[in-house]
């Protein structure tokens, strides 16, 4: 995935510094931009112009053991939302605020859920600010803001809690791709998107973990069999290599997402004719992907038919 490292970089020591950031997430998705800056670094200056560009509501994302360190409860028990975005109950720290939704309050409490001496008995709910909890792996497991504001916060070695809210228009509507653009550049804030984070991540980050390594007999001749996992997934992959593929050459690589029906039970054994057709060659991989992996779907076929 390509992705401009300097404009990342350049962003993520803004927001150390304390800066405002502004985030765009895909066309596909809700293609709109979020003000994003940490929680630590909130002041009222920086929560009253969040609030007077964006539609105020303002959430503060962070990771699932601090939401569960401060008794931060799931809004509704059944989350059918169009992106899932879990939105915790919503709350004010007790101490020192009044309605709890002036500029000076709301940065009280945003600061406070960020503050690791803080505990949940510290604040009232509900109140005028919405955590959410980001899913562990942030936006390789998500693209949501919620996970960028949180993955923002480590990379730039802050407490993993953002305040975050929607960009909106004048007249109310949701400013959307070049509509961000221009805001940024007018307001001088640092721009990047969810893709911009995903692809920085990607590169500067170990992802795959090998976990085993043993030979087997497959229908085409001995093979070696590695098996991987991922961070924040429970399932293993598994490569199946012919021959020594060390060499710079070429190697013939198969895909293969995990079909129990066909692969285990079906007739057709398509991985036997690709397995002979590389220990042929002494030249192959085979990438067996597992179903329910993140990333990889189910597929319907391998399901009871009903009646």
């Amino acid at each position: 995935m390509p992705y401009d490292q300097k404009k990342i970089v350049e962003a993520l020591r803004a927001f150390e510094r304390g800066e405002i950031v502004v985030v765009m997430d895909d066309d596909g998705r809700e293609n709109e931009g979020d003000l994003i800056v940490a929680a630590v670094h909130c002041t009222p200056e920086k929560m009253a112009f969040i609030v007077r560009n964006t539609s105020g509501i303002v959430c503060t994302p962070m990771p699932r053991e601090e939401a569960k360190r401060l008794n931060l409860s799931p809004m509704v028990a059944d989350n059918d939302s169009a992106h899932t975005t879990a939105f915790t109950v919503s709350v004010d720290f007790k101490h020192g605020t009044t309605t709890g939704i002036s500029a000076d309050d709301r940065t009280l409490t945003v600061r406070n859920l960020a503050n690791g001496n803080v505990g949940a008995s510290d604040f009232v709910r509900p109140g005028h600010i919405f955590p959410l909890i980001a899913r562990e792996g942030g936006v390789l497991m998500r693209s949501g803001h919620t996970e960028a504001a949180v993955d923002l916060c480590k990379l730039a070695g802050l407490p993993p809690v953002g305040v975050i809210s929607e960009l909106v228009n004048d007249d109310g509507t949701v400013m959307r791709g070049p509509q961000v653009q221009a805001f940024a550049e007018k307001n001088g804030l640092k721009q990047i998107s969810v893709a911009d984070l995903i692809a920085y991540r990607q590169r500067k980050e170990t992802l795959v973990e090998r976990v085993a390594c043993s030979d087997i007999d497959t229908p085409g001749g001995k093979a070696q069999v590695f098996t991987y996992t991922l961070p924040w997934d429970s399932m293993h992959h598994v490569a199946i290599v012919f021959g020594d593929i060390r060499d710079g050459e070429e190697v013939p690589v198969r895909l293969h997402s995990e079909d129990v029906v066909t692969d285990v039970f079906g007739t057709s054994h398509r991985l036997d004719g690709i397995m002979k057709s590389m220990g042929e060659r002494r030249r192959g991989v085979i990438v067996y992907l597992r179903e329910g992996s993140v990333g990889v779907a189910h597929q319907e076929r391998n399901r009871p038919a009903a009646g």
